[in-house]
């Protein structure tokens, strides 16, 4: 187990200002590019993009469409060298200070992974893949054509002995190719085939997806489906109940499945679901680009695991109690206990926060616990954390036993990925409250969510250069921008914002 400490524990009761804190490494200089080990995941998440697109064409998301796992997975958080002995090192960051919203104390412990491997290295695995693509009506024009150019693009990081099913989907399901060799030159007459037209029969094209996998299935392949849809199923079964069921179905089998959203009619209910019980990932093509980005990058990295049936736990100290699990939704937790069972952990492409060419999908983010002091606290540790994981060749048991010492004056943080992080999970609540408030349409709440919170961030910027972050500072002002066009004002009202476990 890893133990977690704080020196300065009873600080920790008394409130702080906003604003930079302090940090163990105190360098301050950029964020982006202070650790070139790559961080490690899960595979399931949403990702930002459709929460942006909504905001760049002047509209107000909905609490829906954004979440945690998927907004702090485009962020990447350097973790301290993965000196572990393992490819897979767990790190505990400890760090507190006021939020950037209400002000009030927030205490956090940052889990982070990272690997000493080298992805360039790694020996990709042979896939069996499905590609089940949404062809009715409501994909037609821009969706269609850019389903066809970024699964043309997908096959230069197809390998021969790559196994390759295309299935499409409107009224009814029609499979193209069936099990082809990953230089088939067929794929390529079987894409030029796509077109849009009828309604949406999506549980049978899942349905004959996962049909196609188990046929073509063989010994070391990795099986997935990847799903692209709007998510709107109106033809055959339509019950969102019946996809969730044979997704969870397969999965038990070892058949995992990705979502891709795409269209102006997206709904991401289903689709997130659908990966979360299928142990695949969620993803929004907000742009044509993001196309090509999911199919090539993210494919090549997510399709490759470095652990199997993780399982990460933090049990906390007397005195101390969790109050909140971020960046995860394989979390069970209550008072003193977190426990969180992952069956797959992949690499993040992304390096650092400077390495955004082709957006900021794949950076591994963290799973952010809040925890708050509940009584007299004996001691200056935390908690312990502990790490245990299978091998995915041999299936070996691999488990973690690392001490993390820190000691300081509040507000503090344990080193400049732990302030990050901080200001991620900040930035998170402070988007998710203000799109709760602006969904019933009181703009000025959300105005007096956002306009704290941006002090606080660009406060925090100036002596912190990270790309990720700074990304986030437009949207945010993005964000307010629009709600000012929708008539909110600025005021922050006495009482009438808080954090979410104030």
């Amino acid at each position: 187990m890893m133990r977690i400490q704080w020196a300065a524990v009873c600080a920790l009761l008394a409130a702080c200002d906003a604003g930079s804190g302090s940090s163990k490494d105190d360098n301050h200089s950029d964020t982006s590019d202070s650790s070139l080990s790559p961080s490690v995941g899960a595979g399931v998440s949403q990702d930002f993009g459709q929460f942006r697109g909504i905001l760049e064409s002047g509209a107000l998301p909905g609490p829906e469409t954004i979440d945690d796992v998927g907004f702090f997975n485009e962020h990447v958080v350097s973790m301290p060298e993965p000196d572990c002995g393992e490819d897979v090192c767990l790190h505990g960051l400890v760090g507190s200070m006021g939020n950037l919203i209400s002000g009030s104390p927030c205490t956090v412990v940052t889990l982070g992974m990272n690997s000493p491997v080298d992805p360039a290295e790694l020996e990709r695995p042979p896939l069996n893949l499905a590609f089940v693509i949404d062809t009715s009506g409501s994909m037609s024009g821009d969706p269609i054509r850019y389903v066809r150019s970024g699964l043309t693009a997908a096959l230069s990081e197809l390998e021969p002995e790559d196994r390759i099913s295309l299935v499409t989907f409107g009224s009814d399901a029609q499979v193209l190719a069936d099990g082809l060799a990953g230089d088939d030159t067929r794929l390529l007459t079987a894409i030029d085939e796509i077109s849009a037209r009828g309604s949406t029969n999506l549980y049978e094209g899942l349905r004959r997806g996962f049909e196609a996998l188990d046929r073509h299935t063989g010994e070391g392949y990795q099986d997935r489906v990847i799903l692209l849809s709007d998510g709107e199923s109106t033809a055959g079964l339509t019950d969102p109940t019946r996809a969730l069921n044979l997704s969870e179905a397969w999965a038990n089998y070892g058949y995992s499945l990705t979502t891709i959203g795409v269209g102006d009619s997206f709904e991401p209910e289903l689709m997130r679901g659908l990966a979360e019980v299928g142990d695949g990932a969620f993803y929004f093509l907000e742009d044509p680009a993001a196309v090509e980005e999911v199919f090539i990058e993210e494919l090549s990295f997510f399709l490759f695991p470095i652990a199997e049936d993780a399982r990460i736990t933090l049990e906390l100290d007397d005195g101390w109690e969790a109050v909140g699990v971020y960046g995860t939704n394989q979390a069970e937790w209550s008072g003193q206990e977190v426990v969180l069972d992952i069956p797959l952990l992949q690499l993040a492409h992304r390096t650092s926060a400077s390495d955004n060419d082709s957006g900021r999908r794949g950076g591994g983010g963290a799973i952010i616990v809040e925890v708050m002091a509940t009584g007299a606290i004996e001691s200056g540790v935390v908690g312990q954390a502990g790490l245990d994981y299978h091998t995915p060749v041999e299936g070996a048991l691999v488990s973690q036993a690392l001490s993390t010492e820190v000691a300081g004056e509040l507000p503090w943080f344990f080193n400049t990925a732990a302030e990050k992080s901080f200001v991620m999970l900040n930035l998170y609540v402070g988007f998710k409250l203000a799109a709760e408030r602006a969904a019933v349409h009181n703009y000025t709440a959300a105005m007096s969510v956002l306009v704290p919170l941006r002090a606080g961030v660009a406060s925090w910027l100036e002596d912190n250069a990270d790309s990720d972050i700074e990304d986030d500072l437009y949207y945010l002002d993005l964000f307010i921008r629009n709600l000012e066009a929708f008539g909110g004002g600025a005021r922050v009202a006495e009482g009438e914002i808080s954090w979410p476990q104030d």
